[in-house]
């Protein structure tokens, strides 16, 4: 394991005992639509979960968004193993939101102007293939979506190359229940891990308007 990852794994073993979120999803369940909201999931990985999670719940049109494990070999996953790199899968979050307020498109923009695409098996501080970046998507309009906006940014030239992987879903397997929302519940610490991994300040560093 790299420096960073202690780090964080430290933040991770400080948390507050007490906090509670409703029973995790089946992590097979397909996106389900109710009789209120339309509600329809995206599958993203972009480094630390933590951190992306409360990204996309900034996003207007996003109901909620759900830390987890996702693109591994082996089946119940757990942070202890993810962290350790032996099970191929790489932290992600499943995003449910509306797509009458936001579409899937809109999804995949935000997400790229969220990460560092350039470098690969890592995201900021965070170093291994289980912090790599990816779009997962799930179905073949997603597919569609997610590779023209990936060509469309190469063909750009703003990159000369991304890595980050543009794959078929496989099954997403809910993070424990101590690391969802992990921003809200514990934002001292979160604001300390975030800002001492230079998330924000290298994302701004990568999208800035070139000259």
């Amino acid at each position: 394991m790299k420096t960073a990852h202690f780090s964080r794994l430290s933040v991770a073993m400080g948390l507050c005992a007490a906090s509670f979120l409703a029973p995790a999803a089946d992590p097979a369940a397909n996106p389900t639509t109710d009789s209120n909201t339309a509600k329809a999931s995206a599958i993203f990985a972009g480094g630390c979960f933590w951190c992306i999670e409360a990204d996309f719940e900034k996003l207007p049109g996003v109901i909620e968004a759900e830390s987890g494990y996702t693109a591994g070999k082996t089946p119940n996953p757990t942070y202890e193993t993810v962290s350790a790199g032996s099970t191929g899968h790489t932290e992600a979050v499943r995003v449910f939101y509306d797509p009458n307020r936001v579409s899937y498109a809109q999804l995949v923009e935000y997400f790229w102007r969220h990460i560092d695409p350039t470098v690969k098996d890592r995201q900021f501080c965070d170093v291994g293939s289980q912090y790599r970046s990816g779009i997962y998507w799930q179905g073949e309009v997603e597919q569609k979506v997610a590779e023209a906006s990936r060509d469309a940014l190469l063909k750009s030239a703003r990159f000369p190359v991304i890595h980050t992987e543009v794959l078929p879903a496989t099954t997403f397997w809910p993070a424990e229940e101590y690391h969802q929302d992990y921003y809200k519940k514990n934002p001292l610490r979160y604001g300390y891990y975030r800002t001492s991994c230079g998330r924000d300040a290298r994302v701004k560093q990568v999208w800035q308007e070139k000259n």
